[in-house]
Order: C-alpha cells, then structure tokens, then sequence
C-alpha cells in the first residue's frame, strides 16, 4: 500500500502535457468489439481503469499488442466469451460498456454489477431501457446483467435523465440494428463525440452526437481502424486549478481549449488569468482568489468531476462560496478530509457553502475516490507543512504518472510505501 507524501507552500511552474481521456478511453476499448479486424488506439492513458479495460478484453479471447507507451493494437474478431468475470467488472464503473457493445456483435452480453467510485447510486434502467427498445431482453441474476436478443432493430428512445453511461451503451448496440435509432435527451460530453467519431471511423453511421439528438442507422458489419482518444479535459482542468491555488504559472499542454470552457470561464472569475493557443492553455494568478457560486450540470454544464477540485480552490477564496452538486449525492464525502487541512465547509444534502480561510493546513488524509482524491492532492500543494495522502489507488485510476508530472512543476510530491501491519504488531 502507497501514499503521496507532498509539502505544499511552492508555486507551481513550467510546462504539463494532458493524457488521453480516461472517460472516453474506458469506452472506446470495448467498441473495439464491434470490430470485424484489428484496431490500434493511439494516446491511450496510462491509467488502472484502461488496464483494467484490457484485462477483460485479453480474457474474453482479445489478442493485444502494445505497440508503444500509449498505443495498443487490438484484435477481437476472435473473442471467445461473452461473459465479462464478476471480479474485473467489479474494478470499475465502466465495465458496464461491454454489456452494449457484446449485445451489439453478439446479441447477448453478461457483465456484474459495476464498480467504481462510491457517489450513491449509479442505476442502470436507462442503459436497459434502450437495449429493450432494441429489442433485447434483460433480467439480474446473481448480481449479473444479463440482456439477449435474437436480433436488434432499430427504435426511438428518450431518456427520462441525461446519461453519459446509457447515451454510449446505446450507440454501441444500435450501430449494428437493423434499421435507424433515434435517441433523444442524450448526452453532449466531449467523450460522447469521441465515441462516435471512432464507431465511424469503423464504419458506423453515427450523427448528431454532441446535440439533444443522435441518429444511428444500422449497418451490417464493421471494420479495423487506427484512432487516437482526445485530450482528458479533466486532468486538464486538475492542473489549471493547481496553477491557480499555488499562484504558479502553468503551460497546459495537448489539450482542446474549447473543451475546457466551462472550467475556463469559473477559473477566470476567480481570478486566474489564462492565455489559450491552438493546443494548450496557459494558466497564472498573481492576485486574491475570488469567491463563485457553481453548479455540476450535464455538459455544456460545470463538469460533476471538476466540482472537488473547484473546491478545494473556493476553502481560500476572500468570501462565501456555494457550491451545488447536480449530478451525483455523494459527491462531497471529501469534505471531512478538507475540514482536517483546516477548511470551513458546511454541506447540506447536494448544496455546500465554503467560506474562505487564509490558507489550509497540511494533515493526514485519505481519498474517497477519484476526483476527492485528485482534490486532496491539490490542496495538499497549496497548503503549509507537509501531508500523507492514503488511498491513492482510487486516484491512479484516472491521472497518469501523477507523481512526475507535478515534479516537472516544482512540486514537492513523493510516493512511499506503507509497510502492512501485520497483527501481531498491531496486539
């Protein structure tokens, strides 16, 4: 077991460059799937929830070849399960992708219940409401999905809430129905498009991803391709929020700036001053960090997994901030570890109001989960004194090489080992 030691009190400086998304990623390895040859995905990050991702695909009969740090070629026109195994799909949430994508090709798919970060509860009734609409049967057993069909055709379907989850389970399985899918309510996430492009690029016919609407007309069968994943926008916005709470000068490079415009716009009312190019953003502050009021909203909304990190920027603001969670109801179970650094939080339900302090204080924390955890580590370089960060699994899972890339910035963070206690040393 890991932890990231890290004495804050340094302004951050110098150059990053952002991974591939990790959302986008964890959905584009299983539409692999729908393949009918090899492809090869390039700037894939280097993440546990992307290795996770292969496991699953290597042992349902995937052959993959990792051609260098961030590419992989991936054959699966010889895959011999349709079952994803309860303990790999319990290691991450989107696990839940495979179940859309083996409907697709096979027309049956059985996947555990998934894992993930603990935000409350994660239904899946849209997911399965759009495979019956294609016609597939569902039903849960021994904590495994299960759906079926004896063929697919296409359908309308409206989602009752916005879904990033069920609007890429649904493109994954219309793209080979016969006939058109109309879905409607959909998600409009950067990754949503990325998705998409990549099913075309096998030969889908998807259109109208990132608006209200997608349509999809089915087509017969779908070939090999080379794709490469968008930049994470949310480890993008991890570091522009470090650059700002530090009062460092940050080049935030491979990053689409107007995928980041929602962050842009909080992070410039609070004070950041920030330059866009062609590929990267350049984030500095030299005056007071200035109280917001942010809500978390489906895309073109505030991103829910930048509302941790707003956060932590908001417990040194000069004033009042509320911040409000509209995505998930668990999403501030970090903010007992932020009042330890000396935070004045006071959440009710969804809604939390943080006012300023001059500074926070180091401590021992432990992340909850992904986002938290990203969020501790920055406030643990703004605060003063050293902090041990436990947990930092949850954070691994979606920041690649964490550790040297805030190095690079002149960051004090460093990863030790914690020796297990054994029992009779714990009597």
């Amino acid at each position: 077991m890991d932890k990231f030691v890290i004495t804050g009190g340094k302004p951050l400086m110098g150059e990053v460059s952002i991974s591939g998304a990790k959302n986008a990623a964890v959905a584009i390895l299983p539409a692999t799937l729908l393949a009918g040859g090899p492809c090869v995905i390039e700037n894939l990050p280097n993440i546990s929830d992307v290795a996770a991702s292969v496991h699953i695909l290597h042992e349902m009969g995937a052959q993959v070849k990792m051609l260098d740090a961030h590419t992989l070629q991936i054959d699966t026109t010889r895959i011999t399960s349709t079952e994803v195994p309860n303990e790999l799909s319990r290691q991450m949430r989107a696990s839940y992708y495979f179940l859309g994508a083996l409907l697709g090709r096979f027309g049956t798919a059985s996947v555990a219940m998934p894992g993930g970060c603990n935000l409350g509860p994660r239904p899946i009734d849209q997911h399965l409401k759009a495979f019956t609409a294609l016609g597939a049967e569902d039903a849960v057993r021994g904590g495994m999905i299960n759906v079926e069909a004896e063929r697919l055709e296409g359908n309308h379907v409206f989602f009752d809430t916005v879904s990033v989850g069920a609007t890429i389970n649904a493109m994954l399985a219309a793209v080979m129905a016969e006939g058109m899918t109309v879905l409607e309510n959909v998600a409009k996430e950067p990754h949503i498009v990325d998705v998409a492009n990549f099913l075309n690029t096998m030969g889908a016919d998807v259109r109208g991803a990132g608006t209200d609407v997608i349509k999809i007309r089915g087509v017969k069968k779908m070939h090999g391709c080379t794709y490469s994943i968008i930049p994470d926008q949310i480890e993008a916005g991890s570091y522009m929020v470090a650059a700002t709470i530090t009062g460092g000068n940050v080049l935030v490079k491979n990053v689409i700036p107007k995928h980041l415009e929602p962050i842009t716009a909080k992070l410039e009312r609070a004070g950041a001053l920030i330059e866009e190019y062609d590929d990267a953003v350049r984030v500095c502050r030299t005056g007071k960090i200035e109280p917001l009021n942010i809500k978390t909203m489906p895309h073109p909304g505030f991103p829910t997994d930048m509302q941790p990190l707003m956060s932590v920027l908001l417990t040194v603001a000069r004033g009042t901030s509320i911040v409000t969670e509209g995505i998930w109801e668990n999403r501030f179970r970090y903010v007992d570890e932020l009042i330890r650094m000396g935070a004045n939080i006071q959440v009710d339900g969804r809604v939390a109001v943080i006012e300023g302090v001059p500074e926070l204080s180091a401590a021992p924390v432990r992340a909850t989960d992904l986002r938290a955890g990203a969020a501790l580590v920055v406030a643990a370089l703004a605060a003063r004194g050293t902090s041990e960060i436990e947990e930092i699994g949850h954070i691994e899972r979606g920041y690649e090489d964490l550790v040297q890339k805030l190095q690079g910035l002149g960051a004090d963070i460093r990863r030790v080992s914690i020796p297990e206690q054994t029992l009779a040393q714990a009597l």
